[in-house]
C-alpha cells in the first residue's frame, strides 16, 4: 500500500481549491486536478475515494479553518464592542489574506448537498456557543444566531471582494460597518 505526503495532499487540496474557481465543479476532474498537483490520479485516490468526498473534505477542513482563525482572537470576557471589532477586521484579514481559499469555501457554502452537515461542524458550534454565552450575559441582543451571522459576516464579503476601492477607502467603510453592526447587535 502506498503511504501518505503531506506535500503531495498539499498540492492536490490547491490544485482542488485553483480549479473549481477556475472550472467550476463540473469542470473540475480528478485527471485535470492530478495533473495541476503534479501527481498521477492513482495518486488522488490515495487521498480520497472519489470528486465528491474530496470537494466536501477539503471543504469541511477550510471553513473549519476559517473559524478556528476567528475564534482564536476571542478571549473570555471580553467586551462586546471589542468582540464585534475582532470578528469583523478577522473576517476581513482572513479574506484579503486567504482569497483563493475563502472564495472556495464561500461558492460551495450554499451548496445544498453540504448543507445539511453545517450544524455538526465544529467552528459552527463553537461560534453558536460563544453568541449564546454573550446574549446569556446580556452582551449581544437575543437575535437569532443565523441572523447574527448574517450582520456580522456577510457586509465583510461584499468590502473585501470590491476590487474598485482602494485600502484606506476600504477600512473607512470597515470602521463604519463596525459601529454599524455594534449599534445594531449590542444590548
Amino acid at each position: 500500500m502506498r503511504r501518505k505526503d503531506d506535500e503531495k495532499e498539499k498540492s492536490i487540496k490547491e490544485a482542488v481549491v485553483k480549479l473549481i474557481l477556475e472550472l467550476g465543479f463540473h469542470g473540475t476532474s480528478i485527471s485535470k486536478i492530478a495533473k495541476e498537483a503534479g501527481v498521477s490520479p492513482a495518486t488522488v485516490y490515495i487521498y480520497y475515494e472519489n470528486k465528491e468526498i474530496m470537494f466536501q473534505d477539503i471543504y469541511y477542513e477550510y471553513s473549519e479553518e476559517i473559524f478556528d482563525y476567528l475564534l482564536s482572537m476571542v478571549y473570555k470576557n471580553m467586551d462586546g464592542h471589542e468582540l464585534i471589532e475582532i470578528l469583523v477586521r478577522g473576517y476581513y484579514t482572513y479574506i484579503k489574506e486567504n482569497g483563493e481559499i475563502f472564495h472556495f469555501v464561500d461558492q460551495f457554502s450554499s451548496c445544498p448537498a453540504l448543507a445539511c452537515h453545517c450544524l455538526d461542524r465544529k467552528g459552527v458550534k463553537n461560534l453558536n456557543n460563544l453568541f449564546e454565552e454573550m446574549k446569556q450575559q446580556r452582551v449581544l441582543k437575543d437575535i437569532q444566531n443565523d441572523n447574527l451571522i448574517a450582520i456580522l459576516f456577510f457586509p465583510i464579503k461584499s468590502i473585501a471582494s470590491n476590487q474598485c476601492i482602494g485600502e484606506v477607502e476600504r477600512d473607512d467603510l470597515l470602521k463604519e460597518l463596525i459601529t454599524i453592526i455594534q449599534d445594531a447587535l449590542l444590548a
